[in-house]
């Protein structure tokens, strides 16, 4: 809050609240002063100068020390309206209350240094185990696709005439699948920069749905570890207005994910209803499902499970939920039963009349 307040605030207007904050207090003590005494008031004019240092710079809050004690001695301190003490006792309290008033100044300051530079050390632990993160995932998740590009095509161009036609035929897949997979993590990337620059437009249209899975399912219908993908389109389903780009582009992280965190040849459903002018994706899989207690961190940022084998820069959900709440939707993790997990999107959506079976 100190920080939030310093930031905020110039300079100049610290020392005139600092001052205010003196002024208000002892014009509130000198009110009261035939009940509560000149002791007392020194113990509030104390607080308010702890307060002003919890606040401010270390010259405003120094300021502020030195006129509450002028206040104390002048307005409070008998002889009132003169700054002539009578007693050793008063001289004394006079004292202590002057030397307790800057000394807390001056602590409370160099606290805030303290917390200041550990906080910013840890800013900079983060910031280094963040690009570590970041250079560790793409050394591999570009690196392999390029790798198996360049490979292909090395072996292509140096046995051009010794390869069958089948074995070409593989190699072209081979670079296909890494292509389609630089294409991806580089499409990631891209999306996650723009969610953090808050820079994506939303692009309304009117969209047939079912017509958007089935784009994204085509990409995965040969996939190499096997698994199914299984979608009946509701032919009920009307038009809705939406932005197609980033429901595809949720769609694809969604099923990538589901491929890569279950086991081969397991099945991943998706189901596309509309209900209360709401459109709503779940993506199914039969896999392990996800530790309850790692649920809610799977959309952070970078984010990988312990025990995960498979590769990935850790993206993927924190793009759905990114583009999710963009569209002003929500999402929704939750392990199914016996085993499997279900992600669910839930989005408002305008809806149509016509359907889209009607336009075919």
């Amino acid at each position: 809050m100190g920080v939030l307040t310093r930031r905020s605030i110039s300079i100049a207007k610290q020392y005139l609240i600092s001052v205010l904050l003196i002024v208000l207090a002892s014009l509130i003590s000198y009110s009261f002063k035939e009940f509560i005494g000149y002791r007392v008031v020194a113990l509030v004019l104390l607080l308010v100068v702890s307060i002003s240092a919890i606040l401010f710079d270390i010259l405003p809050v120094l300021i502020a020390a030195l006129l509450s004690a002028i206040i104390l001695n002048f307005f409070f301190i008998p002889p009132t309206f003169t700054l002539h003490i009578d007693t050793a006792e008063d001289v004394l309290m006079f004292s202590m209350y002057f030397v307790v008033a800057i000394i807390n100044a001056v602590l409370t300051f160099k606290i805030r240094q303290y917390e200041r530079k550990k906080q910013n050390e840890l800013e900079s632990n983060k910031t280094i185990q963040l690009y570590n993160t970041i250079l560790n995932s793409l050394s591999h998740e570009l690196r392999t696709p390029i790798a198996a590009i360049i490979g292909a095509i090395d072996t292509i161009t140096d046995n051009e005439t010794k390869l069958s036609k089948e074995n070409k035929s593989e190699l072209y897949k081979e670079i296909e699948v890494a292509s389609n997979r630089l294409n991806r993590q580089v499409e990631n990337l891209l999306s996650m920069s723009r969610l953090e620059a808050g820079t994506i437009k939303i692009t309304y249209d009117w969209f047939d749905i079912n017509e958007l899975v089935f784009n994204c399912i085509k990409e995965y219908v040969k996939n190499p570890t096997g698994h199914i993908i299984s979608f009946s389109p509701d032919e009920e389903l009307p038009l809705m207005k939406t932005d197609g780009g980033l429901i595809e582009t949720m769609l694809h992280n969604l099923l990538h994910n589901a491929i890569q965190h279950t086991p081969p040849a397991t099945v991943i459903t998706i189901v596309a209803t509309t209900a209360s002018n709401h459109l709503v994706l779940k993506v199914s899989d039969t896999g392990l499902g996800f530790p309850e207690k790692e649920k809610e961190r799977l959309f952070y940022k970078f984010y990988k499970l312990n025990n995960a084998t498979t590769g990935g820069t850790g993206l993927g959900l924190s793009i759905v939920k990114g583009f999710t709440e963009v569209l002003n939707g929500s999402i929704e993790l939750k392990n199914l039963k016996p085993k499997g997990a279900q992600f669910r999107i839930t989005i408002p959506v305008e809806t149509s009349s016509i359907k889209a079976t009607d336009n075919e």
